[in-house]
């Protein structure tokens, strides 16, 4: 048997490997989108006899089931059967932070949409029809929509949640400026191209293999489990990729998944199910809205000198991830600036919509949105830019944040100062006083949003990952990750980090569906720490299989390890090619009982929080970054275009320039959405409206700003991120908040009458009564 023997230089040759990670690969999916060869739920190639289901759900947003006739949808030729929680073996149960969401409707129903029963069919034609002969009786009861209304019934999920730092009632009275107001920000829906859905099939001896469109294949199994009333083991999740995510498949595509696995569970056959546009429209939850109200003072050097700011998070009928959605608003709070006495509180409030869940940002957004509206009230208050106290305020080296993390590797004023400087904001401005000087019906606006976002799940026990790495043979590489590929580009860089330790062509390397069976226990793919973990997981068990690579070539050539690298397929030795090539090398080393095969566990070191103080060191590192957005608003209309969107971005050290940027480019187009144009409306009865793209408006080519320019900031990047390259997936939504800003100060231009509100979105309607407003 071989052994491998510890070798002090070689050991720290491994720790200290930085790679050159090639900045111009593209994403490896990019060929089989285009050509439609990219394979999703949807595709998978179905058993003979597979069943189609559809879910019959609640007409009502709030109510008491009276009675349910099923016989006539039972009778139509071609339904298999139908199934409610009666049929259910385990618990009736999905909540997974706090559990209080039943799969299936029992007595009470608590939002439209809510399922109450699966049909199974022959075809989903067939499906569909039978949803349409069941007859409901409800005893309707009161219907609550807003946060408002719950906080004034005492409608909540859980227990308020405080962040403090210093003393904000005593600093009030020192400052020189006092502002209180209030903001509203609205849900957003994901819209994934991939609609939620899962196909079940039924494996030997009990056990049920899933395919579901999930960010999390371990909670899928762990609560079909659960449901079922069976061991985890038995439940195999598989996840090819997905058609986007965005959150709202972190926790959301398990109810769909579950269904399938009950109906198969029984029938014995597998079960198809995919839920179309406005079913899950309708079914769904969205971006939390909030309703908050603040107060800011500021020194007389509009130094912020006290926060306060009460969050009315509309959490929907059930928690999800509203808790942990809720904490991070708290960590976003104060965005990138440094606060020195601060009170925010958060509340999350029951009502009778979709419960809410997980969007781009996790409750950040919301968070910002609310800081950076009291900058401007005290801007426009106070006579001066709001950019002149964003400047005032942005967070410096060994600042302190409100839940006690000290600020590292700050670079805040860095990417303000770039992005001033580069884009000559000077000029910017200058260009958009003449324009309005010379233009009495179309007026300009410029405002500059900056981002501090960190970086980890925030419940410190989910920053973990596996790799499962095998060599074959043949010198071809399969890794395993509980990384789920969106659109994001994480198989990508999971491929260049084998590519690089191994020094081979890309191509030999195959990422593999994630799956439950080969890597347990995971994380979702979520809080843009997919890539961080995963690869940090994959890089661990690459760098070990090198080691042993090292260690047979060096016994084979007769040369000590720390004089042997691998390169270009062959092994180097002081520098030169010997004859020894990669597949040869793993050829001997499989005949020398050598493992190819290498498991890693990574778990992010340093970060802790302290939930019963509200204090730790909960991020590995945050990212930075600012944006400088200019709009036009054709003051008769009140439509608008977005003329430019200039960006200094905190990327650290970029695996792939091309991947990333596309990410900020992606997610700035949201956040604008957001901010801008994507409505979700629900009438008093508690049915959704904006139920169609027809009423539901996202950013089309037409929107999105005529000129994007991202600049990366000269950093050093961090450790605690994957060669240094930081997470790039949420942080750059939040851009698209200064979308709001600037819309707001080209109003202002036309109208100088115009008292500031702070209810996003600003959609063209909300411009036009504001342009006209008490003239």
């Amino acid at each position: 048997m071989h052994k491998h023997k510890s070798n002090p230089i070689l050991d720290a040759k491994l720790d200290a490997v930085s790679l050159s990670i090639k900045q111009s690969i593209k994403n490896l999916d990019s060929f089989t989108h285009v050509r439609g060869e990219s394979l999703y739920v949807d595709d998978v190639n179905i058993r003979q006899g597979t069943f189609h289901a559809v879910v019959f759900d609640a007409p009502k947003a709030h109510g008491h089931i009276k009675h349910i006739d099923y016989s006539k949808a039972e009778a139509l030729e071609g339904v298999e059967r139908i199934f409610t929680y009666k049929d259910i073996p385990g618990k009736n149960q999905i909540g997974g932070i706090i559990p209080d969401e039943p799969l299936f409707a029992e007595d009470d129903i608590h939002f439209w949409g809510m399922p109450i029963a699966l049909i199974v069919a022959e075809s989903e034609f067939i499906a569909r029809k039978a949803r349409a002969l069941i007859e409901i009786d409800i005893e309707e009861l009161p219907v609550i929509t807003t946060a408002k209304q719950a906080k004034a019934k005492g409608s909540f999920i859980n227990a308020p949640r405080s962040f403090s730092l210093g003393d904000s009632e005593k600093a009030f009275k020192d400052c020189e400026y006092v502002f209180e107001g209030e903001t509203f920000s609205n849900g957003q829906e994901h819209l994934y191209i991939e609609a939620q859905g899962a196909y079940a099939e039924p494996l030997e001896n009990g056990n049920i293999k899933i395919t579901s469109s999930t960010q999390g294949p371990t909670a899928v199994q762990k609560t079909i489990a659960q449901v079922l009333g069976v061991a985890m083991h038995k439940i195999e999740v598989d996840v090819t990729r997905l058609g986007g995510g965005f959150g709202g498949k972190e926790d959301q595509a398990t109810p769909w998944a579950v269904m399938t696995a009950l109906a198969t569970f029984h029938l014995n056959q597998s079960v198809k199910l995919i839920l179309n546009r406005h079913d899950d429209l309708r079914m769904t939850g969205k971006r939390h809205p909030y309703e908050s109200t603040y107060k800011i003072g500021l020194s007389k050097d509009l130094k912020i000198m006290a926060y306060e700011v009460e969050f009315l998070q509309n959490s929907g009928a059930a928690a999800d991830l509203s808790p942990a959605i809720a904490e991070r608003t708290l960590f976003h709070a104060t965005n990138s600036y440094f606060v020195p006495h601060v009170k925010t509180t958060v509340i999350s409030c029951k009502t009778n919509l979709p419960p809410n869940t997980a969007f781009r940002g996790f409750g950040g957004p919301q968070g910002m949105f609310v800081i950076e509206s009291a900058i401007a009230k005290a801007a426009c208050e106070i006579g001066v830019p709001a950019r002149v106290i964003q400047e005032a305020n942005l967070l410096d080296e060994n600042d302190t944040f409100s839940y006690g993390q000290v600020a590292k590797k700050v670079e805040a004023k860095n990417t303000w100062s770039s992005a001033t400087e580069l884009f000559n904001i000077t000029l910017l401005e200058q260009e958009v006083e003449t324009f309005n000087a010379n233009n009495s019906n179309f007026k300009k606006g410029l405002a500059l949003m900056p981002i501090t976002f960190g970086i980890s799940f925030t419940n410190t026990p989910m920053n973990h990952a596996r790799a499962l790495v095998h060599i074959y043979l043949d010198g071809s590489i399969g890794i395993s990750t509980a990384a789920v590929e969106m659109g994001q580009g994480v198989n990508t860089k999971m491929m260049q980090i084998a590519s690089e330790v191994f020094s081979i062509p890309i191509e030999k390397i195959k990422i593999e569906t994630t799956n439950t069976t080969r890597v347990a226990n995971t994380s979702p793919s979520a809080a843009s720490s997919t890539a961080d973990l995963n690869g940090k997981a994959t890089l661990k068990a690459c760098k070990a299989l090198l080691k042993r690579l090292i260690s047979v070539a060096s016994e084979d050539l007769n040369i000590s390890e720390e004089h042997i690298q691998l390169k270009d397929e062959y092994v180097y030795t002081h520098g030169e090619k010997s004859n020894l090539s990669w597949t040869e090398l793993i050829s001997k080393t499989m005949l020398k009982r050598v493992a190819l095969t290498e498991n890693a566990h990574y778990a992010t070191p340093e970060i802790h929080f302290d939930k019963t103080k509200e204090k730790g060191h909960p991020f590995a590192y945050h990212v930075y970054g600012t944006a400088i957005i200019i709009v036009t608003v054709d003051c008769t209309r009140g439509t608008y275009e977005f003329d430019a969107v200039k960006i200094v971005h905190d990327y650290g050290k970029s695996m792939s320039e091309g991947i990333d940027l596309g990410q900020v480019e992606g997610a700035l187009a949201q956040g604008i959405g957001w901010m801008t144009m994507e409505e979700i409306a629900y009438n008093d009865e508690g049915r959704l409206l904006s139920n169609a793209l027809s009423t539901y408006k996202i950013p089309d080519l037409f929107s999105v700003p005529k000129e994007v320019e991202v600049l990366p900031v000269k950093t050093d990047g961090h450790e605690l991120a994957i060669l240094k390259s930081k997470a790039v997936g949420e942080p750059p939504l939040m851009y698209g908040i200064g979308a709001y800003f600037a819309l707001q100060n080209a109003i202002r231009a036309f109208n100088p009458k115009y008292d500031l509100k702070f209810h996003a979105p600003m959609t063209p309607e909300k411009v036009l009564m504001s342009l006209y407003e008490n003239k």
